[in-house]
């Protein structure tokens, strides 16, 4: 019986014709989530490239004007949701803020508007980057934020946080109005 057993366990090891389904059964679970991970960046990357999109197309629309009404303001922002199409729009946060600099250099928020986040307050200060802003100038500011949801939530990649922020001075006028 330990005869036979052994001949068995001899011919076993002799034996190569399943090598090749062990290697690929050892190799697939990696190739296959290192598939997914490419294309989850891709992914990724393809909505950054949107955001980008959103945020320069809006600021942008608002520049070519004079005055802004609210139904403009409504459409514009509506605007960015079919931008960011076919991804879903839930994550999507714009802001588009008219900032104005006195002769004193002084800073302050003309008008604010925001789609699924806050405007900021109006002749409220906010941060420039230097030489984006002229004395007796405005900018109009443009930020969109996204969050993507990933697949792989069980491995600590839950989420890419993509940002953008992006400044327009008006084409038509020192100063865009909101009416």
């Amino acid at each position: 019986m330990i005869r036979d057993l052994s001949g068995l366990l001899r011919r076993f090891g002799r034996e190569t014709r399943g090598v090749s389904a062990v290697e690929f059964a050892l190799i697939a679970p990696f190739m296959i989530l290192l598939y997914l991970g490419a294309v989850e960046v891709s992914l990724a990357l393809s909505i950054d490239r949107k955001i980008t999109s959103v945020s320069s197309a809006l600021a942008d629309l608002v520049a070519q004007d004079d005055i802004i009404t609210d139904d403009e303001m409504t459409d514009i922002l509506n605007a960015g949701a079919v931008i960011v199409a076919p991804f879903p729009t839930e994550p999507l946060q714009i802001r588009i803020t008219s900032v104005f600099m006195a002769s004193d250099e002084s800073v302050e928020v003309t008008w604010s508007d925001a789609m699924g986040t806050s405007p900021l307050a109006e002749g409220g200060s906010v941060a420039m980057p230097q030489g984006v802003l002229d004395r007796n100038r405005s900018v109009i500011m443009v930020e969109v934020d996204y969050q993507y949801d990933t697949m792989f939530s069980q491995l600590g990649v839950s989420q890419f946080d993509i940002s953008e922020v992006f400044y327009l001075r008006p084409r038509r006028s020192i100063v865009v109005s909101r009416n």
